[in-house]
């Protein structure tokens, strides 16, 4: 038995401290990938917070199918749309800067290239946030988290070959509203 698969059936046996340890283990990855989703960092602590509610109140639901943190993702996912639909997403430059936080600056750069690297990170964050909420949340898994396609595809209970195309479109997209910044290095 895994650890996940032991802490859950601690939790349904009675000792909650069990789920803690789990919340624990996925609370900054699961952050951190939402930040990206919703925009904002407020935002992605109200949506964790809400999914481990969730994912506790659920958990005797769990078929333990596919592992505990996609069955998770997808809660949050979930989340994430639900709010997202009771409030529309506006894209601003100081949101999306907040979401994407302050990359460290290249040591070796001179000022003027310090200050093209933030201007270049800042507009792919921007396209990120831009994208439809069904074609960044595959962006962000797959490019940001490092998913693979079936992990994707489990998360966002989607068939394989949805997340290949949604990721295909959401690629050229990204390439049209960056054509500027991806032509700087030629």
């Amino acid at each position: 038995m895994n650890d996940d698969a032991q802490l859950i059936a601690e939790t349904l046996n009675g000792k909650p401290a069990a789920f803690g340890e789990l919340v624990h283990k996925y609370q900054d990855r699961l952050y951190n990938t939402l930040v990206h989703v919703v925009g904002s960092r407020e935002d992605a602590r109200d949506v964790v917070q809400e999914a481990f509610v969730q994912a506790f109140v659920k958990l005797d639901s769990f078929q333990q199918t596919s592992a505990f943190y996609t069955w998770l993702y997808r809660i949050a996912f979930n989340v994430a749309i639900s709010r997202g639909r009771k409030k529309r997403p506006t894209v601003s430059v100081e949101r999306t800067r907040e979401a994407g936080g302050h990359e460290p600056a290249d040591r070796r750069a001179g000022p003027s290239e310090q200050i093209e690297q933030e201007e270049r990170r800042r507009q792919v964050r921007q396209a990120i946030a831009a994208l439809s909420e069904e074609h960044r949340a595959v962006v962000i898994l797959r490019e940001i988290d490092g998913c693979c396609y079936e992990t994707i595809a489990e998360i966002l209970d989607l068939p394989v070959g949805t997340v290949r195309s949604r990721l295909h479109r959401a690629r050229l997209q990204l390439r049209d509203q960056l054509k500027e910044v991806l032509s700087v290095d030629d």
